[in-house]
């Protein structure tokens, strides 16, 4: 039996999408292996929206060319988003030979045709749109987990901000049928699922084709018999609505975090990257969320150096850094997608300046994000664990209603488990805990 090895970059949605790679890869006969070495297919599922991921991902399919080329059977191929648009698959084709076959985020079914094209063939590049017959739930997933589960609401993207490739590599928005999400989250129940994360590039703008908006769709995931824990990203701050943060606070199963991603602090900044809503406007939302919903945690997405981003600008950013006083974020200095309006412009930010606006960032952050694991020292929560931890074997991680990231002594025997832990210690970016028996 042939063995294959999947290396996913980016996004839940990547990893969703592998998932679903990996299905039809077994369904074709292949058989799953954790080590590289073994395999006799290597697939990356790749990420555009920064560019160090990118350089990653080359830097990686370059250092497998000795793998390659010591099989003449094996296989080596990209696929994802750096493939579906921009020049990456060019390079690709062009630079290192090794790669057998890439394809896109919108032929992934097509993956057992173009197989059979490269087998009579020789080389295979298809990016092209492929439509599927028949229903979403006719599709598998070899899922990673048995107690949680992605669940894809929707595709692409209608928001075209200014500094993001997505909608160019996922397309336009498109809502799932809600009986076939809810469909599916049954499935999972039955099957002994506990969480459910429901995956869209904007979920609060689902099922404009529906009778059924984001947050009735939400609420009926929530009532849904033994699934014990409903989550779901990301969340754009202009489609935020009342009617959702009303249907947060009514479900205690639907966990008790929001991302929201901010971008910028500034107004100026704001308008330019066309996100439509202003800095008063996303710290009504903030205030919203946490008088509906009292201990709520809340996360974000953080550029800095965006172009043309003046110093008043980033003050902008850090002042409302310290208005919100979040709980964790995702921070990244900006890099020119070619493609998207920004990366066109000729006002880019040095990158020194970047690089210091980054840490001036991280300087106001951190110590908040340490003040605030510090007040969790001494209460009880409910975690879900997840596996072992990455910083220490004799240890297991989960994560909590408000998704922070906990540690505690134990083995594998607490995998898949929901169990109460009193927090014990705290850091800028995790807790640690002991189970509670």
């Amino acid at each position: 039996m042939r063995k294959y090895h999947i290396i996913t970059h980016g996004c839940q949605m990547n990893d969703h999408d592998s998932e679903r790679i990996a299905a039809i890869l077994e369904n074709l006969g292949y058989e799953k292996t954790e080590s590289p070495d073994q395999a006799d297919f290597i697939l990356f599922n790749t990420c555009l929206v920064r560019e160090n991921a990118e350089l990653k991902v080359f830097g990686q399919v370059g250092a497998l060319k000795g793998w390659r080329e010591a099989d003449p059977k094996r296989i080596l191929a990209v696929s994802g988003c750096m493939m579906q648009t921009g020049p990456a698959g060019d390079i690709i084709r062009d630079k290192y030979p090794q790669v057998d076959l890439v394809f896109g985020t919108k032929n992934i079914e097509k993956l057992p045709i173009l197989l059979k094209e490269l087998e009579e063939e020789g080389r295979v590049f298809d990016t092209s749109t492929y439509s599927v017959d028949g229903s979403d739930l006719d599709l598998a997933f070899d899922r990673k987990s048995s107690f949680s589960a992605y669940v894809n609401i929707m595709t692409g993207c209608d928001n075209f901000c200014s500094y993001c490739i997505v909608p160019y590599a996922r397309g336009r928005e498109a809502s799932r049928p809600p009986r076939e999400v809810l469909e599916e989250v049954n499935s999972l129940a039955k099957a002994g699922y506990k969480e459910v994360t429901l995956l869209g590039q904007n979920v609060n703008s689902y099922g404009k084709d529906f009778q059924v908006d984001f947050p009735s769709l939400l609420a009926k995931v929530a009532e849904t018999p033994g699934i014990d824990r409903v989550r779901f990203m990301s969340s754009h701050p202009k489609d935020l609505s009342d009617d959702l943060i009303h249907v947060i606070a009514q479900y205690p199963n639907i966990e008790r975090h929001f991302h929201l991603p901010l971008q910028s602090g500034s107004d100026k900044v704001l308008r330019e990257m066309n996100r439509h809503y202003s800095s008063d406007d996303y710290l009504a939302l903030v205030n919203k969320l946490r008088a509906a919903v009292p201990g709520i945690t809340i996360t974000t997405d953080i550029i800095v150096g965006f172009p043309d981003e003046s110093e008043e600008d980033h003050q902008a950013t850090l002042d409302l850094c310290r208005k919100v006083e979040y709980d964790n974020a995702f921070t990244f200095i900006y890099s020119v997608r070619p493609g998207t309006r920004a990366g066109e412009r000729e006002d880019q930010v040095p990158d020194p300046i970047k690089s210091r606006r980054y840490q001036e960032l991280c300087d106001v952050l951190y110590p908040i994000f340490n003040r605030k694991n510090q007040a969790m020292v001494g209460k009880r929560v409910e975690v879900l664990f997840d596996g072992q931890s990455k910083n220490d074997p004799r240890k297991i991680s989960g994560r909590d209603s408000g998704y922070h990231l906990i540690h505690v002594p134990g083995d594998q025997s607490l995998v898949g488990q929901i169990r109460q832990v009193e927090v014990t210690e705290a850091n800028s970016f995790a807790l640690m805990g002991r189970v509670l028996d």
